[in-house]
């Protein structure tokens, strides 16, 4: 185990299946704490499946995770959220008609176990809106905390919810395809968000640019048919001859 002994997250030997078809098939990773981590791999390798196993949204049939020590592969999804696994969806969603500051402040007074029942009160304690702007400041949204959620760009939204989920303050933070649908400089916006937050919180990243991924990720897990076949460098996956087989006909350039 001494291998292991720094790992946040330990996924070993995954298995979901649907029907005949095996979507993980013995599927295993670490992530060491304060790490930046990349998951990538084909369409259809079943990154999202094992992102789901991970969170607890999906039930295993086979394998184990272990998460700061602990085993929670029973453990429901709200259990590990409550011990800081998270997933951006699992945050509040963004509410339209409400203010960047507002919505944040929600999500700040949903980890203080606060009911949101007493809004009125919640607005008046000057703490939580000034952790709420701390965070909003953190996302790059500092200059929009009064504008409503709903008129934010695309990308812009996609910091808010990033925002939502940091301010529950997570220990392990699960991100599929934060950069999709974004345009070239809100993409930029978001990697350069994504490096500002190295080693203050452990991420986990599945993402389709390449480039990003090349640029942020200190370790790279490739995952082909259900399978976790190499992890390494970005430059040792570059030059891996079975992940760029696993890449032939789908976008070899990227490597």
């Amino acid at each position: 185990m001494s291998a292991l002994s720094d790992a946040l997250l330990h996924v070993d030997r995954l298995v979901k299946r649907f029907g005949g078809f095996a979507a993980t098939d013995q599927a295993s990773l670490h992530v060491k704490s304060g790490a930046l981590h990349a998951l990538i791999g084909p369409n259809g390798a079943g990154k999202t499946t094992l992102i789901h196993q991970i969170s607890g949204a999906l039930k295993s049939d086979a394998g184990s995770v272990h998460f700061a020590g602990q085993d929670i592969t029973a453990m429901p999804m709200h259990q590990r959220a409550l011990r800081g696994l998270l997933r951006s969806y699992q945050i509040t969603r963004i509410f339209n008609k409400l203010s960047v500051l507002d919505n944040i402040a929600l999500a700040v007074q949903a980890r203080s176990g606060s009911s949101v029942r007493f809004w009125a009160s919640a607005r008046s304690e000057s703490v939580r809106y000034a952790d709420a702007a701390a965070v909003a400041e953190r996302v790059g949204l500092g200059p929009r905390l009064n504008t409503l959620s709903g008129l934010l760009s695309h990308g812009q939204q996609r910091q808010l919810e990033l925002g939502l989920v940091l301010a529950a303050k997570p220990h392990l933070l699960l991100l599929d395809e934060p950069m999709a649908g974004m345009g070239p400089d809100e993409s930029e916006s978001m990697v350069a968000l994504l490096q500002s937050l190295r080693g203050d919180v452990t991420i986990l990243l599945v993402e389709h640019d390449m480039d990003a991924v090349f640029r942020l990720a200190d370790t790279i897990s490739v995952l082909v048919a259900g399978q976790v076949i190499a992890t390494g460098s970005a430059q040792a996956i570059r030059d891996n001859p079975e992940v760029r087989r696993a890449y032939l006909g789908d976008d070899e350039a990227v490597l």
